[in-house]
């Protein structure tokens, strides 16, 4: 069905909010500004965790609204509801009239106004697997892993659904929508041997139905994921600490990427001088052979978008090529500010929340090499597989990440796991030393959530295995 007659259908059903009114008091407000439009939404949200052998919470929710944004040069006036009515759109007007007064500015052209295609299901994960069919699963998945290995002492899982259903309309008639479905699956086991308890977990989600995690293989894989991360960290050593060279498995560890350089080339924060790569464009901010690409096209994932929320379809950004940076992540404000073209990244939290630059899928191309060749030029150096949390500071660069699976390598081969290993340096000056680029790029398993400005989003990353020279490793034995 098509998205516009479908969320017609969802938030013109009736008198108390007309499409025609909603229209003419956008128009209204709008007048004089540079830009603008108004973000109706709907979303449907589910969740169920599992805990300690039995069904410890479910919740199901369903909220509405709209955002009534203009743009007047670098500010923005914005007014949002919950109250899907024609009377608090009109004081939502007045509102915004109240900025938009006197100015003069003229109306930036709509996005172009091309068929989208549609990059996933519109079904609603929430209705098509009935709520007991869910409970099941979590049920299978708790006595699975506790009849696996005996030394699991708990388990714990969740799975969580959406829909949201959007639409933008701006003044001057473009209209555009998108229906965007998101599961997930969770799975956490802890482990106890002699009084110590380690803890594993795995995930998995996109934009897709539940049916695929009624699959045994699919769910069983999570567990046996979760299961041998817990057992890994009984063998583990203390890390070492110093400088030493890097190796990062594919997948995952693109969120180091995502974190250290992805959010510092997003157009905000170079329109205002504030990034380490702010007026770089044209120059070399990588080694030679790294690619980095911004994907919001790429079905069923969980960082993608039809359109965004500004209504400006979707698109492949390359923002990094051969070391040399391209340009950066756009929405409508920032572009017009940096007289460059919206690239598709206009995205908000919610109705509530006003769009600004942010990532979907973020990766670093593959090379060609074989991964256990990068392993093995390594004499003493970290293999590290997977990451947990890490803090940025967009101005410098610098970079601060925990390691919840890491390797020594010793004369190229992977030796002990170790535990408490945080990797220690500068984004720009990381992406210089990156030295051997692996032909296995793969995206993660559909499990990020990007925060920015209090404004949380899903995106995905991805990368190759690749070696990086003279990262610092912070841990507890000194090298």
């Amino acid at each position: 069905m098509d998205p516009l007659a479908q969320t017609d259908a969802l938030f013109f059903k009736d008198e108390n909010f007309e499409r025609e009114n909603a229209q003419s008091i956008l128009k209204d407000a709008l007048r004089g500004a540079d830009d603008g439009d108004l973000f109706l939404e709907m979303d449907y949200l589910e969740f169920l965790a599992f805990d300690d052998g039995r069904l410890k919470s479910a919740s199901y929710n369903q909220s509405s609204g709209f955002g009534l944004r203009a743009i007047v040069g670098e500010a923005d006036a914005f007014a949002h509801s919950g109250d899907m009515s024609m009377a608090a759109l009109e004081r939502a007007g007045k509102t915004v009239e109240a900025v938009t007064s006197g100015y003069s500015g003229a109306l930036a052209l709509s996005p172009a106004n091309v068929a989208n295609q549609p990059l996933y299901s519109d079904a609603n994960p929430l209705d098509a697997t009935p709520f007991d069919a869910k409970v099941k699963l979590l049920q299978e998945i708790d006595s699975y892993a506790r009849n696996k290995d005996s030394r699991v002492k708990q388990v714990s899982a969740s799975i969580a659904g959406s829909w949201q259903a959007v639409q933008i309309l701006r003044p001057d008639g473009y209209r555009a929508a998108d229906i965007r479905p998101l599961v997930r699956l969770n799975v956490s086991v802890m482990v106890e041997v002699n009084g110590r308890m380690e803890t594993g977990s795995s995930g998995t989600g996109g934009r897709f139905m539940f049916d695929k995690y009624l699959e045994s293989g699919c769910w069983q894989k999570e567990v046996d994921e979760a299961l041998r991360l817990a057992l890994l960290g009984l063998e583990s050593i203390p890390a070492p600490a110093g400088e030493m060279e890097i190796v990062l498995g594919p997948g995952w560890p693109g969120v180091m990427l995502h974190e250290a350089v992805g959010h510092g080339l997003e157009g905000d924060f170079n329109r205002k001088g504030t990034s380490v790569f702010s007026g770089q464009v044209g120059q070399q901010v990588a080694a030679k052979g790294v690619t980095v690409i911004d994907d919001g096209t790429i079905s069923d994932r969980r960082g993608s978008i039809t359109i965004d929320d500004e209504g400006t379809k979707s698109a492949r950004n390359v923002l990094i090529e051969d070391g040399i940076l391209k340009g950066y992540l756009q929405d409508r404000q920032n572009a017009r500010l940096m007289n460059v073209a919206p690239t598709g990244n206009g995205r908000r939290e919610s109705y509530a929340s006003l769009p600004m630059p942010r990532m979907t899928n973020t990766f670093m191309e593959s090379g060609e090499l074989e991964p256990g060749e990068i392993v093995s030029s390594v004499k003493k150096g970290l293999y590290a597989v997977n990451f947990g949390g890490g803090q940025v500071d967009i101005t410098s660069g610098k970079f601060v990440f925990s390691a919840s699976e890491a390797y020594l390598v010793e004369n190229g081969k992977i030796t002990a796991p170790v535990k408490g290993a945080t990797l220690i340096g500068n984004g720009p000056d990381a992406m210089s030393k990156i030295s051997m680029l692996g032909n296995d790029m793969a995206l993660d398993a559909g499990v990020g959530t990007c925060g920015k400005n209090g404004q949380s989003v899903p995106v995905g990353v991805g990368q190759p295995t690749l070696k990086i020279g003279g990262i610092t490793v912070g841990g507890t034995q000194v090298t």
